[in-house]
């Protein structure tokens, strides 16, 4: 991130820029939501995604009151991306969304539309939204997990991001699965070109995967879940296991970082037993004789990416906080 700090009370556009959509949300001075747009996402097409989001941010400014006071640019913007930028190179590393690789994203945006922008991994916008104004709120480190396609993470200090020297803090999805068990020690082949990755055992797909292989029938991960608490014994199984898995992952995380607050975000954060159970499990694994860590569900669901954007850009003092 870089660029100097807006005027005080300016408005914050906050951009996620997802493989599938661009969303974009407007928020006032004091986090409330003015208003939002989102489209399709220009897929394998770089230019046509930055003038997406010239076109969004461009829509979201003009509605905003004393739009003719001539000052183009009157809203700060930050954009999360499936990636990061690289120290070394000031290019795109690790994005999903390939066609983002190598590009120099927050230089051509900042010339784009003619103010410093500032980009961040989108685990790491997730994890500022939960603790600025959301699960989080008020603790000093939050770690915000990814439950989804993929898992990934992001670590908020005080409300800021922390982004580590190789702008890879809080990629606990491409570590080994801690304490590995009988069937997991062979590890599973991961897209990132190595095995045993946390993300081969805890995504969703990976989720459904595992009830495949034992049920002989495909079923969604919502489903999984619905199913266990309806008392299906391979459901519940499946489910019992994952738990275990992601308690070991999360006990890791609590050992090395030691947060007041990890708030889980992605698609399989919406399955309400994994915030009784895994708890009552990781305390095995954590170095300690008790866990103060809670384990919370996201305030802002869906919406914690595109606002932790917008909140890259932090209060001024005389702001205030949200």
């Amino acid at each position: 991130m870089k660029g100097a700090a807006p005027p005080a009370g300016r408005a914050r556009i906050g951009v996620d820029l997802g493989g599938t959509k661009i969303e974009a949300i407007l928020l006032g001075a004091k986090g409330e939501v003015l208003t939002r747009r989102r489209v399709a996402s220009p897929r394998g097409e770089y230019e046509a995604t930055l003038a997406a989001v010239g076109r969004l941010v461009n829509e979201l400014e003009t509605s905003l009151p004393g739009e003719t006071t001539g000052d183009p640019a009157r809203a700060s913007v930050g954009v999360g991306i499936p990636g990061a930028i690289s120290p070394a190179t000031g290019l795109v590393k690790n994005a999903n969304s390939t066609w983002l690789i190598g590009k120099p994203l927050d230089r051509d945006l900042e010339r784009l539309l003619a103010r410093p922008v500032r980009v961040a991994n989108d685990a790491n916008c997730f994890a500022v939204s939960e603790a600025v104004d959301g699960a989080g709120a008020g603790a000093h480190l939050v770690f915000g997990v990814i439950l989804g396609t993929g898992v990934g993470g992001g670590i908020a200090i005080h409300g800021r991001p922390l982004l580590g020297a190789n702008a890879i803090a809080g990629e606990w999805g491409h570590n080994p699965l801690p304490w590995p068990m009988a069937g997991e020690l062979e590890g599973r082949p991961c897209y990132c070109g190595r095995e045993g990755c946390i993300e081969t055992f805890l995504s969703g797909p990976a989720l459904e995967a595992e009830y495949r292989g034992k049920a002989g029938r495909p079923l969604a991960a919502a489903a999984i879940a619905q199913a266990a608490a309806g008392g299906e014994a391979i459901a519940q199984a499946v489910m019992a296991r994952y738990e275990e898995r992601l308690a070991r992952g999360l006990a890791h995380v609590v050992n090395l970082l030691d947060p007041e607050v990890i708030v889980l975000g992605g698609g399989l954060s919406n399955i309400g037993r994994l915030y009784e159970t895994v708890p009552r499990l990781w305390g095995r694994f954590v170095f300690s004789d008790r866990v103060d860590t809670r384990l919370r569900p996201p305030v802002h669901g869906d919406s914690s990416g595109v606002r932790g954007a917008a909140w890259l850009w932090p209060p001024e003092p005389d702001e205030g906080a949200p």
